[in-house]
């Protein structure tokens, strides 16, 4: 009981990290200055309201789940631990419960600010790399310091596709995963044989040497003064401005027939990171139970054992590389269209150690973690922006307590187990 009670303030406490920030306090301007106000009553008593449910629930989780039987019933020695029935009722209440997330998810920025939908899809594209490097660190076990390298080749990719060639976001997007999966994947080659400290140093100097390259060649990528006037994504042909850029394109509000706002495109923007961020669970969950997930987690539990299992050690570590560059790949060239500006200072070395922490924070190995991970080191230095002196070493301070008194992460991943009981 103890144990649980533990659990169970720890993840209300996690909520009310989250939940907070988010719907508690919002910025305002006054006289030119921002300050922090908090919300109205019924705001904060939703905010209770979650906090206890959270705490109930999982003070309570075994019960709860038994009652609605999502959990084996005892059963005799040698007899099957999940019965059809209950795996059927839990098969149907996960699916009721993600198309109502993601329901929730899409309509969440039509009653929502601009400045939290334009922070909302910030924290996306952090799940979106959080992901991707989940697949390399948290699943095969590589660590990898240069991640944000992939990232970077993706932004690029768009960035001078569009310019030199005049490519839309919907034809750079997929080529944009493909150069960062290559990338990754000749990343690979050179450090096969290569663990631990080792693999590490390798992997931060792969991701200067992508910074310093584009720094470098000013004649393609511009250096340090990087590439402007990236186009917005078109919902098919339709712009999102005051005024159509490309010719034989149509304006959104126009087509519409409704009035002009600059919010449509900032909602738009949220609601593709969404699709974005969904394909990439959706993908990395189901590579999760095939052999090549299994494969990786193989690799990461012990090498030896994984080699005389007559597993190709080279192929493992190809891929992992491979898939989780192309997720970057993704996720630069989303970046790249959102902000419609990008420069190497946007890919240095602390972007990979901030993708690197959001993945140790989540669980290894754990997508919700990944999830809440982000949302965290996305949401709060922002609501810091008072003690920008003093965010390092705030950050330094939390993964530090992390370490002490949770280390398995905040979600830790966890597979489901078959127990056998023998009375003999």
């Amino acid at each position: 009981m103890k144990k649980n009670i533990n659990h169970s303030l720890f993840t209300a406490l996690i909520t009310f990290i989250v939940s907070f920030p988010l719907l508690g306090l919002s910025l305002v301007s006054v006289n030119g200055s921002l300050t922090i106000q908090g919300a109205d009553n019924s705001t904060m008593i939703m905010i209770g309201v979650a906090i206890s449910i959270v705490f109930i629930f999982q003070l309570y989780r075994e019960k709860i789940l038994h009652m609605l039987g999502m959990l084996p019933t005892p059963s005799l020695p040698f007899k099957q631990a999940y019965k059809n029935s209950s795996l059927e009722k839990r098969t149907t209440l996960k699916k009721f419960f993600m198309v109502g997330l993601i329901l929730c998810v899409i309509i969440w920025p039509f009653m929502s600010s601009r400045g939290a939908i334009d922070l909302a899809t910030l924290v996306l594209i952090y799940v979106m790399l959080g992901l991707g490097l989940n697949i390399v660190v948290g699943l095969a076990g590589l660590l990898d310091l240069g991640y944000v390298a992939f990232y970077a080749v993706g932004a690029y990719s768009y960035a001078l596709l569009s310019e030199y060639f005049g490519l839309s976001f919907w034809v750079a997007l997929p080529i944009g995963g493909m150069l960062a999966a290559l990338f990754g994947f000749l990343l690979g080659f050179p450090v096969l044989r290569l663990r631990g400290d080792y693999l590490a140093i390798v992997t931060l100097g792969f991701g200067e040497i992508i910074r310093i390259l584009l720094n470098n060649f000013t004649n393609l990528t511009g250096g340090p003064n990087g590439i402007s006037d990236i186009p917005k994504p078109t919902l098919f042909g339709m712009e999102f401005g005051r005024r159509v850029k490309e010719e034989g394109n149509t304006l959104f509000h126009e087509v519409m027939g409704i009035a002009y706002s600059s919010s449509y495109k900032v909602i738009f923007l949220y609601i593709l990171a969404v699709i974005l961020v969904i394909f990439t669970l959706f993908v990395i969950h189901r590579l999760m139970r095939m052999p090549v997930g299994r494969a990786w987690e193989a690799l990461r539990e012990d090498e030896i054992a994984c080699r005389s299992l007559g597993l190709n050690r080279t192929a493992i570590k190809l891929s992992a590389f491979t898939i989780g560059a192309a997720f970057a790949g993704f996720a630069g060239c989303f970046f790249a269209a959102r902000q419609g500006f990008i420069s190497p200072e946007s890919f240095t070395f602390i972007e990979s150690a901030i993708i690197l922490a959001i993945v140790v924070l989540g669980g290894m190995g754990s997508q919700v973690g990944v999830i809440l991970a982000a949302i965290a080191m996305t949401v709060l230095p922002e609501l810091a922006r008072g003690f920008d002196e003093y965010r390092m070493l705030m950050f330094g301070l939390m993964m530090v307590l992390m370490m002490i008194w949770r280390p398995q992460g905040l979600a830790p991943a966890q597979r489901p187990h078959m127990e056998i009981k023998n009375d003999a």
